[in-house]
C-alpha cells in the first residue's frame, strides 16, 4: 500500500524503486534511497533492472535486480542462482557481488536477487567485431575454458538441487509437451541416442554459459552472468553449448565466437589438469541446438497459451527453424542455395497497398520512426517488431509456392503433415538416414528459414 492508500504495484518501476530502497536499508542498515530503475533488454523468462543506490551518506552504487516477472514466481530457482553465484565467487570464478536476495514476493514483487554492477559490454556482436576488444578476443577461448573448470570445481553441495535427470529423456519430455512433432527434431534425436558419450562424474553446470552472458571489456573477461539455469550434470555441456552455432553471431570462429574449440579446451585443461574429449564436447553441441530449438518453440508456447502474453516470446518462435538448420548443419547437412518460389499473384479485391505492402510499411515505421524515438527496452521491442513483420511480409508473398513445394514433400512419403513425418522417423516406419528422407527434411527446413530469417542461411557453420 503506497502512502496515499493507493495498492502498491510491483510492476510499476517507480514503486519498485520505492521497494528497493526500503529493502536496501534493511539490508545494509542504513537509509538508502533507489532511483526508478531501468528495465534492461533481453532476458525472456526473468526481468533485468538497473538502478542507483544512493545511501543517506556515503558513495552511490550502480546495482542490477534480476526478478521473476510478477505472479510468475520460481522461488526454488532464484534460490538456487543466489547460491550458485556465491559458490562461484569462493571459487574464484568472476561474478557480479551478491549484495541480497530472496523468495518473499511480498519484498519486491517476486523472488529476487541484487547484484553489483559490472562495467564491461555484454552486446555480442560489439564484442565480436568492435577493434577495441580485439586484444580481449584474442585470448577469450581460451579463458573461458579456464572460467569453466573454475565453475566445474564448485562443490556440489554449494547448488541446491536434486539428482541430475537423464538429459536425453528430460529434452524428450519437454518437447513432447508441446504437442509439435518436428521431423529435424526427431533426426537429431535418433543421432543423440546412438551417439551418447561415456558418463563422467558430474558437477556443477552452468547451463547458460555463452556469448551475451559475459560482461567483457578490453582487458578480457570480467563477470558471468545469468546462473539461472544452474544444476548438477556434465560438466562437458557448458563446453558445448557455448559452441552451439547460435551464440556465435556470424562468427566462423566456433566456442562462442571468439576462438576454436582447440583453445577453449587448451585453457579448461590448464585449470583441470585434464582434456574433454571433442566428440563428447560435439555431443552436447548437437543436444544444446536441439535443446535450443525447443526452448524457443517453449517461449512461443507462453505467449500462444496465454500464460505470459508477449510480442518477444511470440516472435521467437519463428526462430526454432534457425536451430532446426544448425542442427542439420551440425549432422553433415548443409542446406542447399535458396530457390526461392516467385511471389503469389495479389487478388485485387482490396486493392493497393496489398496486406504484404501494408505490413512492409509498418515496419518501416517501426525502424524509421519508433526505433529512434526510444530507447532501452522499448527500442530493443520495436525492432523484434519490425524484423517479426519481415517475416510476414515474406510469407504473404512466399507462402503459397512454398506450401506447394512443402506438400509435394510430404506425398513423396505418403504423410499428410510435418507432425505425421516426424512421427514415422520416431517409430521407425522412416528410417531417419534414409538420403531422400534427410534431403526432403532439409529442404524444408531450408524453406522455413527463407521466411523466418533468410540472412541466417548465409552465416558460416
Amino acid at each position: 500500500m503506497m502512502l496515499d492508500g493507493s495498492p502498491a504495484d510491483p510492476a510499476d518501476p517507480d514503486v519498485l524503486g520505492l521497494l528497493l530502497g526500503h529493502r536496501l536499508s534493511a539490508v545494509l542498515g542504513a537509509e538508502v534511497s533507489a532511483d526508478t530503475p531501468t528495465r534492461l533488454t533481453g532476458g525472456a523468462s526473468r526481468e533485468t533492472w538497473a538502478f542507483t543506490a544512493q545511501p543517506a551518506t556515503g558513495q552511490a552504487r550502480r546495482l542490477v535486480l534480476r526478478r521473476d516477472p510478477p505472479g510468475a514466481d520460481r522461488p526454488d530457482g532464484m534460490a538456487r542462482e543466489a547460491a550458485a553465484i556465491a559458490g562461484a565467487h569462493a571459487a574464484g570464478v568472476p561474478v557480479p557481488l551478491l549484495v541480497d536476495s530472496g523468495t518473499d514476493p511480498a519484498t519486491l514483487g517476486a523472488p529476487y536477487l541484487i547484484t553489483e554492477h559490472v562495467e564491461g559490454e555484454t552486446i555480442a556482436r560489439r564484442l565480436l567485431r568492435e577493434p577495441r576488444y580485439a586484444a580481449a578476443r584474442e585470448g577469450l577461448a581460451a579463458e573461458l575454458g579456464r572460467t569453466l573448470a573454475r565453475i566445474h570445481t564448485i562443490p556440489l553441495e554449494a547448488v541446491p538441487d536434486p539428482v541430475a535427470a537423464d538429459p536425453l529423456e528430460q529434452l524428450r519430455a519437454t518437447y513432447d509437451d508441446l504437442g509439435e512433432p518436428l521431423p529435424a527434431i526427431e533426426i537429431a534425436l535418433k543421432w543423440l541416442e546412438r551417439n551418447r558419450p561415456a558418463e563422467v562424474a558430474e558437477t556443477v553446470v552452468h547451463g547458460d554459459f555463452r556469448t551475451g552472458n559475459l560482461i567483457v571489456d578490453p582487458s578480457g573477461l570480467r563477470a558471468v552472468l545469468d546462473w539461472e539455469l544452474v544444476h548438477r550434470g556434465d560438466p562437458r555441456e557448458d563446453l558445448g553449448w557455448l559452441c552451439v552455432k547460435c551464440w556465435r553471431f556470424g562468427s566462423p570462429l566456433p566456442a562462442g565466437g571468439f576462438g576454436t574449440v582447440e583453445q577453449l579446451l587448451d585453457g579448461y585443461a590448464e585449470v583441470a589438469g585434464h582434456r574433454p574429449d571433442p566428440e563428447a564436447v560435439r555431443w552436447w553441441q548437437v543436444y544444446g541446438t536441439a535443446w535450443w530449438a525447443v526452448g524457443c518453440r517453449g517461449m512461443a508456447e507462453r505467449h500462444l497459451s496465454g500464460q505470459t502474453p508477449s510480442m518477444e516470446l511470440a516472435a521467437i518462435g519463428r526462430r526454432v527453424c534457425e536451430q532446426e538448420h544448425d542442427v542439420l548443419l551440425e549432422l553433415g547437412l548443409p542446406a542447399d542455395p535458396v530457390d526461392t518460389p516467385d511471389p503469389a499473384p495479389g487478388s485485387d479485391l482490396h486493392g493497393r497497398p496489398t496486406a504484404a505492402e501494408l505490413v512492409a510499411a509498418v515496419a518501416m515505421f517501426l525502424r524509421d520512426d519508433v526505433m529512434p524515438a526510444t530507447e532501452g527496452r522499448l527500442s530493443f521491442l520495436a525492432r523484434v517488431g519490425a524484423n517479426t513483420l519481415d517475416g510476414v511480409e515474406r510469407e504473404l508473398l512466399l507462402g503459397p509456392g512454398l506450401e506447394q513445394r512443402h506438400r509435394e514433400r510430404l506425398a513423396a512419403f505418403a504423410r499428410d503433415d510435418q507432425a505425421g513425418l516426424a512421427s514415422a522417423i520416431r517409430a521407425g516406419v522412416l528410417d531417419a538416414d534414409d538420403p531422400a528422407l534427410l534431403a526432403a527434411v532439409r529442404a524444408a527446413v531450408t524453406d522455413r528459414l527463407a521466411v523466418a530469417n533468410p540472412r541466417y542461411l548465409t552465416q558460416p557453420g
